[in-house]
């Protein structure tokens, strides 16, 4: 508390306060889900130009963390025109291309804006949650003997029967004409094809993975596996990772 320390981020969050005389910034870096509040007053030198700030500025602050003298967070940090304080605007935003105002946005929206997604709430409290997950995966069979497999992701190999699968291919022409597919006795000439056969992306790492089983006893694959069922409900999944020990 007292502390002056200097951060850096971008604005989840800016809004003017109490009759325009209070800028309050929702400050995050990406080093963990909450935001820092920065609390900033119109007697810092360059208030004309921070009362403008909008989501996604990105900011270079020198301030005193104080206790919090609101709700939701137990410190802050403060400016209020010291002369220790410093802040600055390292980059503004242009709304036509940063689409995120702060309202909700469905999460088919958010595929057509990949480079933005992860600088949303949800999808980058997923990917905390899948770290972790992945994290106690390896630790939980680390610590207990087993060996780290990594099997193919493409195989010739149907491994379980069951599902449909991705096929990988480097024959299919860039006309998108069927004549100029490769053919051999009205076939598909798959001799022509990277592999020389057929090759998909594995629906699982099972069948590889047992090979190492009876060489190197207690063994685990944890990857990404792929299904082609033409299903879009939340039991089916075209990529998932899958642990098999």
């Amino acid at each position: 508390m007292d502390k002056v320390v200097t951060v850096v981020g971008w604005a989840r969050e800016a809004r003017l306060q109490a009759n325009d005389t209070l800028l309050f910034i929702k400050l995050v870096d990406g080093s963990c889900a909450k935001p820092l509040q920065i609390v900033i007053a119109n007697t810092v030198p360059n208030w004309e130009e921070l009362k403008k700030a909008k989501i996604a500025y990105s900011f270079k602050i020198k301030g005193k963390m104080v206790k919090s003298e609101g709700k939701g967070q137990l410190i802050e940090m403060k400016l209020t025109g010291e002369a220790f304080e410093e802040i600055k605007i390292f980059g503004k935003n242009d709304d036509d291309k940063y689409p995120l105002t702060g309202k909700k946005i469905n999460l088919e929206t958010l595929r057509d804006i990949a480079h933005l997604r992860p600088r949303t709430q949800i999808m980058s409290a997923v990917a905390r949650v899948k770290n972790n997950i992945a994290y106690a995966t390896h630790q939980f069979f680390q610590n207990n003997g087993f060996q780290y497999i990594h099997t193919p992701l493409i195989t010739a190999s149907d491994c379980e029967g069951a599902g449909e699968m991705f096929q990988v291919t480097t024959i299919m022409p860039k006309s998108g004409l069927v004549k100029d597919i490769p053919q051999k006795d009205g076939k598909i000439d798959y001799s022509q094809e990277f592999f020389k056969k057929v090759a998909n992306l594995t629906v699982s790492g099972q069948l590889a993975v047992e090979n190492f089983c009876c060489a190197l006893s207690n063994v685990y694959t944890f990857g990404p596996t792929f299904r082609a069922e033409v299903s879009h409900t939340s039991r089916h999944m075209a990529e998932f990772w899958m642990i098999e020990p």
